[in-house]
């Protein structure tokens, strides 16, 4: 509230701004702000798609905070009980863990009109309604077509790729599904992945780097130090645009992949900026503009796309059954033998 309202007086926007200004407060001192935390592939064209159109709306200001999601995680248990951040964007089970640490709270969805246009997959991901999906991603590997075939997981093992591949960390969101595939691959039986971890580790020595962040990959493909990588189909609009021989692979064993989630953290200050946030990123209108300029597959099931843009998106609920997901509370209850076996073979 204003000074001056709270004296009961009625000024107009401009007649407080020249006020404001004559105390020596900024003009937009009543300008509210949301803080989302996000990945941070394509901001860009997340600000143009989704950011820019939302503070028209809302008159507001939306401050992103990116890095990926194990990160952001640890941010914000760090400010558990006194959030900065109103809406973040994670992983699947990386929002199921946040949950786990309270430190997210559920969604009423009854307030989210487009809630009911969601394909059911990403209505509920992580159980108790604590967050909905916004888009699917399914994860292969990128490579250089006149380098190298790619027909198997297993074809990461062969020789001319030795020096030439870039593969993701553990602690990333594609850390989990590389050992999932390297594992079914490999004919791997057990829940720890062993089988998928001890193939990685017989080739560390030739993977030029094990990323943190997948915008990385662009420019190791554009300087030709890697001739492929394992990574989300979020990253092949940004890579393909390289202009190189490249092709998104199909391996005999299939594909693997994920939800991102969107959640709202347990005492944000701006919920009603949070939850209005929410509903335009699941608008049929927000995603087909971000779907059409390959930023996101949309889990609206009311977008049409263009058959050349489906093509290169993971699009459609028959495409979304086919990939080979780890549900996430898997991933939490075998996550630290994962790592400690990473830990063990690949990053000693």
């Amino acid at each position: 509230m204003s000074l001056l309202a709270r004296f009961g007086f009625s000024v107009s926007a401009g007649l407080l701004a020249v006020f404001a200004s004559t105390l020596g407060m900024p003009a937009s001192a009543q300008e509210r702000t949301l803080v989302v935390s996000a990945f941070g592939v394509s901001q860009d064209l997340m600000r143009k798609d989704l950011y820019a159109p939302f503070e028209a709306k809302c008159k507001c200001k939306i401050v992103v905070n990116v890095g990926n999601s194990a990160d952001r995680l640890a941010k914000l248990e760090a400010r558990k009980g006194n959030p900065e951040v109103d809406v973040a964007v994670l992983a699947d089970f990386s929002a199921m863990e946040a949950a786990q640490k309270d430190l997210i709270e559920p969604i009423d969805v009854s307030k989210l009109k487009n809630y009911n246009k969601l394909h059911d997959m990403a209505k509920n991901p992580i159980g108790n309604n604590m967050g909905v999906g916004y888009t699917y991603f399914a994860t292969s590997i990128i490579y250089r077509t006149d380098k190298v075939k790619i027909n198997s997981w297993t074809d990461l093992t062969q020789p001319a790729l030795k020096g030439r591949l870039a593969l993701p960390n553990i602690t990333t969101t594609q850390g989990p599904t590389l050992l999932l595939m390297m594992d079914k691959a490999y004919g791997g039986a057990t829940p720890d992945l062993a089988t998928g971890i001890q193939k990685v580790s017989e080739i560390k020595g030739g993977v030029v780097t094990f990323y943190e962040r997948s915008a990385q990959l662009v420019q190791l493909f554009q300087q030709d130090e890697i001739h492929a990588a394992v990574t989300g189909r979020f990253n092949w609009p940004l890579i393909k645009k390289l202009k190189l021989p490249l092709a998104w692979a199909t391996p005999k064993e299939g594909l693997t992949g994920g939800i991102n989630v969107l959640v709202v953290t347990k005492g944000s200050k701006n919920k009603d900026l949070a939850y209005a946030f929410i509903d335009e990123w699941l608008s049929t209108e927000a995603q087909t503009r971000l779907a059409m300029d390959l930023v996101d597959s949309p889990a609206n099931k009311d977008v049409k796309l263009p058959t050349e843009v489906a093509d290169v998106l993971t699009y459609g609920k028959d495409t979304v059954k086919a990939l080979n997901l780890i549900p996430p509370t898997q991933v939490l209850l075998h996550r630290k033998a994962w790592v400690d076996g990473w830990n063990a073979k690949i990053a000693r």
